[in-house]
């Protein structure tokens, strides 16, 4: 069950890689955490990755985001909240604000 949670996050990761507006690291730490209680060597593929691994290791060492990570998520959630404000107007758009606010500062707080 593991092993087969690790591949649809390695998946869900790889799509992500593809799409803007879908997450690449968040479905990759997932797919560490269950590659780890099944396959270490999937674990250590993905760790060692050149592009995703030093990501994927910051988090799990220490919780870090790297700033141009950061301004590249928050910037992000900012667009998806001026889409909906464009889009939808308010008070749809009170919604996206307050992910924003929400996400957006909890990104901010993370260290570098």
């Amino acid at each position: 069950m593991y092993f087969a949670a690790g591949l649809v996050f390695v998946g869900l990761g790889a799509v992500g890689a593809a799409l803007p507006l879908l997450p690449t690291v968040p479905f990759l730490l997932l797919a560490v955490f269950f590659f780890a209680r099944s396959n270490p060597a999937w674990e250590e593929r993905i760790l060692n990755h050149p592009q995703w691994g030093p990501q994927v290791r910051d988090w799990r060492e220490r919780g870090a985001i790297s700033r141009k990570s950061k301004i590249i998520a928050v910037s992000s959630i900012a667009a998806g909240a001026g889409l909906t404000w464009w889009t939808l107007g308010f008070p749809w758009a009170w919604i996206s604000l307050a992910v924003l606010v929400v996400s957006g500062g909890w990104i901010a707080t993370r260290p570098e």
